[in-house]
């Protein structure tokens, strides 16, 4: 008979990161097996969210996957989504602006290990996330021919997160793989959210109590007062006084969202790894004079308040975390299409 639509699907999340997929997931109705992250940061901020998650800390290369399988009381063929967002700075555009096609040549081939991990599991499906760049790149190609091998139909596409609810423009491609059909992607959300609605109750930083929003930030007297001169709401560095612009910016033309401020009713720029950082892009907050926090950040990701991180080994790893992330409400509809699949379409052996 066909599993209840209250059956709980069984997943993996392969380069979990600090949890960001795994929520989607679960918010989609996905039991998340098992997860497999090297970096320690991201498997204690993992497992402070994801208590009930088996997390494997070792490098993927290294993990045998029926060994796994095995650990987990799985035959081949009884999981239903492989899923993971290997790094993806090896195909970063801003990793690539000169030409090298060959950064991170070693992090590029990651995404290999998900067809290792599928000869072996054979799972129903597979969704894996990354930048758009990787959609033209030969290695995604000869994953694509692989897994056909393996019997599956595949497809993939370039999505912005602003589509599917989350207050932030990001592109981002979604590769699905299944045995036997392939269904349609997520349906994008109705309403569209922006930086009011996801940062604008939280109270100021020096009155919180969030270890991820109140704590000390050191700039220099110049940049506090180029900072307070940055016109609310959406400002640019190119509204400052000539005395005021930096020697850097004068002599080049790009990065014009440098030292920007966010707009309360527009959504968030692509919150990265240098989110907190206002010399990184446009990460002013709106009104105050400072750059958006840790937590700001993680709900501009769409995270919510109650998400735990790491701080021990300061902010700046945290904020890398957070902007390596998938949104989880962008993952979570595009999983609900995969569990709606999964439920028409999937019998049991009962």
């Amino acid at each position: 008979m066909k599993k209840s639509k209250k059956t709980r699907f069984l997943a993996i999340d392969l380069c979990c990161g600090c949890g960001g997929l795994s929520l989607g997931l679960k918010r989609a109705g996905f039991d998340i097996l098992a997860a497999v992250d090297n970096d320690p940061l991201s498997v204690e901020t993992y497992r402070m969210n994801h208590r009930t998650t088996h997390v494997v800390e070792d490098d993927i290369h290294s993990i045998d996957p029926a060994a796994l399988m095995k650990d987990l009381n799985l035959n081949r063929g009884n999981l239903d989504l492989l899923a993971g967002c290997p790094p993806c700075q090896g195909f970063s555009t801003l990793r690539t602006f000169n030409g090298n096609r060959q950064v991170d040549e070693e992090m590029n081939d990651l995404i290999f290990e998900f067809v290792r991990f599928a000869r072996v599991f054979l799972p129903k499906a597979l969704m894996i996330e990354n930048v758009p760049a990787l959609l033209r790149d030969d290695r995604l190609k000869k994953v694509w021919r692989e897994l056909e091998d393996l019997g599956y139909r595949c497809n993939a596409d370039v999505f912005d997160a602003e589509e599917y609810g989350v207050p932030q423009r990001r592109l981002r491609m979604i590769f699905f793989a299944f045995r036997g059909c392939c269904p349609a992607f997520g349906s994008p959300s109705r309403k569209r959210s922006n930086v009011a609605e996801a940062i604008r109750r939280l109270p100021s930083p020096e009155v919180s109590k969030d270890p991820a929003h109140n704590y000390r930030v050191r700039r220099s007297e110049r940049v506090k007062t180029l900072i307070s001169l940055i016109p609310k709401n959406g400002g640019s560095r190119k509204d400052l006084p000539d005395e005021y612009q930096l020697e850097c910016h004068k002599r080049f033309k790009g990065f014009h969202d440098v030292y920007g401020r966010m707009s309360w009713r527009k959504p968030a720029p692509t919150i990265t790894g240098g989110c907190i950082n206002p010399s990184k892009g446009r990460f002013l907050h709106p009104e105050e004079d400072r750059s958006i926090t840790l937590r700001e950040a993680a709900l501009l990701q769409g995270f919510p308040k109650s998400y735990r991180f790491a701080m021990e080994r300061g902010r700046h790893p945290v904020a890398q975390l957070i902007g390596n992330a998938f949104p989880p409400e962008f993952a979570e509809r595009h999983a609900k299409s995969i569990r709606r699949h999964l439920e028409k379409h999937t019998r049991t052996d009962m």
